[in-house]
């Protein structure tokens, strides 16, 4: 935390007095300490909103259960930058007064800024907080986004939760979780946002208690449609069907630098007879940040396994790359190598070219099982992080398993 664990902004005001001697007085402006609204400024005039309050050590940021710990913040004048402990993005706001804070949230390496305005004492996300709801949504919805276009067309869960107006949840794909969900259903509008410092999520819909139209954006760079229908028995495809080793290749492998230069590879020597785990992953991805938490612990706990990681960086240089590589494995104690697989551009068509035995790279993250012998015994796709709840705890216990059952052969 600079400029210790409180926040000062020192004005200087210069006072020149009539006999010509200068005199100096100081104006102190603390950011105050409690609560502090932030709506970020998206497509057609909306409001992104999100939460935050002060600790000893910096911010928390809130998304329902969800608290993200903030400690990289610096004053400077009338300044404030608020840097994401392992992201890349910043919060950049000048104080109008010292309930008002004006800026933009910024991501330099995708050259993305949106405004955004944090307002002191306001504790609701969503206006009508306590208002009537017109519907009950808890439960599971049947989901499809971009419904209308065969391109960008894709399918999802809704899970949500409702106590009164008051909603949470989340929406699986067949690649992640939208993180965790907290807003309002006001009537029959519903509003959910989340904001974890990698990503910007609003969506807005009309509801019934069985079927839902909306909008999701991200951000201020990215719109889509979606429409749902409640569905308590949908699922979506099995996870570990949708990647596999292409036919014509009998193993999966590479050849990549760690942040010293040196060249790594699932054939060498002193991998070999072990169990091995290699993630595809990229350390501006937040449901990679949830799945390498979890790997990490679990890596620690059991050294005998063999974990990889394989970094697709969009980082516009390999130093930057690394940088952010070193930062995350620093943040989460992670014990295992992070390679650096392709920086410049997180496309996934780029990334299939540099693992050509796979069908396809669908999903950051991605998990690939291989055992002893060196065979691919399994390839998950995505990764249900804890705003999924129930999924989150069954996938951990079938890791668990699947990888004692490869280590006791």
């Amino acid at each position: 935390m600079k400029n210790r664990h409180k926040f000062y902004i020192i004005l200087f005001g210069i006072l020149v007095s009539s006999c010509g001697q200068k005199a100096s007085k100081k104006e102190v402006i603390t950011l105050q300490e409690g609560t502090w609204r932030v709506a970020l400024k998206v497509q057609d005039n909306k409001e992104l909103p999100f939460i935050f309050t002060t600790t000893d050590n910096g911010i928390e940021i809130h998304n329902a259960e969800e608290r993200i710990p903030i400690t990289d913040i610096t004053l400077k004048k009338d300044s404030i930058t608020i840097k994401m402990d392992v992201y890349e993005g910043v919060l950049n706001g000048k104080f109008v007064d010292k309930n008002t804070i004006t800026g933009e949230f910024a991501k330099k390496s995708l050259d993305r800024y949106v405004p955004f305005t944090a307002t002191f004492g306001e504790t609701q996300r969503f206006p009508h907080a306590d208002g009537k709801a017109a519907a009950t949504i808890s439960g599971n919805w049947e989901t499809v986004f971009s419904p209308n276009s065969e391109a960008d067309r894709y399918i999802a869960k809704g899970i949500f939760q409702q106590n009164g107006n008051k909603v949470t949840g989340t929406f699986r794909t067949t690649t992640g979780d939208y993180r965790y969900l907290e807003g309002t259903l006001y009537d029959n509008q519903l509003q959910l946002s989340t904001f974890d410092g990698a990503h910007a999520f609003l969506f807005t819909a009309t509801v019934t208690d069985s079927t839902m139209q909306g909008e999701f954006q991200s951000g201020n760079h990215w719109k889509e449609s979606f429409i749902a229908k409640r569905n308590e028995n949908y699922e979506l495809p099995d996870a570990k069907t949708l990647t596999y080793i292409k036919e014509g290749y009998d193993k999966f492998d590479f050849s990549f630098p760690d942040a010293n230069g040196k060249m790594m590879s699932l054939s060498d020597e002193n991998l070999q007879g072990k169990v091995r785990i290699v993630q595809i992953m990229g350390t501006w991805c937040p449901n990679c940040l949830d799945e390498s938490t979890y790997y990490a612990k679990f890596a620690q706990q059991n050294p005998e396994i063999e974990f990889i990681a394989l970094a697709f960086e969009y980082a516009k240089t390999k130093e930057k790359a690394f940088n952010n590589i070193q930062r995350l494995q620093q943040r989460l104690q992670i014990p295992y190598p992070i390679l650096l697989a392709q920086f410049g551009t997180s496309s996934k068509q780029k990334a299939q070219e540099k693992l050509p035995m796979l069908n396809h790279v669908l999903s950051y993250p991605t998990t690939i099982f291989i055992d002893k012998k060196g065979k691919v015994r399994r390839i998950h796709t995505g990764f249900n992080g804890p705003a999924t709840g129930s999924k989150y705890v069954a996938f951990k216990k079938d890791f668990e398993n699947f990888v004692s059952e490869l280590q006791s052969e």
